[in-house]
């Protein structure tokens, strides 16, 4: 379907550009939320008409959003959830929730503006971009943990996702050196040393001139 954007879209163009883009995307997003126009002679008349209002009200739209991203600027938020040991959740995090507990916080997002691919499912800082205007983001971070405490210790830097194996590699390393003094081979002697090379000892000897002696 061809349009006409009545503002700035990602990935699509400007304010007042005719683009084509699928069916769907134009019926379901872009014309209910009065981001575009089809583009027919009747409606880029109307668009020409009004582009004044048009560019007005966003450039107030804009400021209103740039007034937010100050505020939101550099900002943290906590989010509890229940977690294993290897800090994956046992639920999730997902775009209303980083929109709720930045409203809860003061400033009011919208939940389509949080641009959250896909829902966070670990413990840890994860940086997530608020899209407040097509022309204005903001980045904020969510300090996902399991208690307070746990993400006091994240946000000073601490790792919470690694677990500690020291004591495992110690226990494997006593266990080595026991091996080692269990298979330790003694050194070799002089008279080991005669018997691998095979030589008859003058011992051997003396016994077999003692035993033909006898029997003489």
């Amino acid at each position: 379907m061809d349009i006409i954007l009545l503002e700035r879209v990602a990935k699509l163009g400007q304010m007042g550009e005719t683009v084509k883009v699928k069916d769907g995307y134009a019926r379901n997003f872009l014309l209910p939320q009065g981001k575009a126009l089809r583009a027919t002679r009747a409606n880029l008349a109307r668009f020409e008409a009004e582009r004044a209002q048009l560019e007005a009200r966003n450039l107030e739209r804009k400021s209103e959003a740039e007034g937010v991203a100050n505020k939101l600027e550099g900002a943290s938020y906590v989010i509890i959830r229940s977690a294993g040991e290897t800090g994956q959740l046992y639920g999730s995090v997902a775009a209303r929730d980083v929109a709720e507990v930045a409203t809860n916080d003061g400033v009011s997002v919208e939940r389509s503006q949080v641009r959250l691919d896909r829902a966070i499912k670990t413990i840890g800082l994860h940086p997530v971009v608020v899209q407040l205007h097509p022309e204005v983001e903001v980045t904020v971070t969510i300090n996902v943990a399991r208690s307070t405490d746990e993400a006091e210790r994240q946000a000073a830097g601490e790792d919470l996702t690694v677990q500690d194996f020291d004591g495992f590699e110690f226990e494997e390393d006593l266990d080595e050196e026991a091996n080692e003094d269990i298979f330790e081979v003694a050194p070799e002697t002089d008279s080991d040393a005669d018997d691998d090379t095979g030589e008859t000892t003058e011992t051997e000897i003396d016994g077999e001139d003692d035993d033909s002696r006898t029997e003489g």
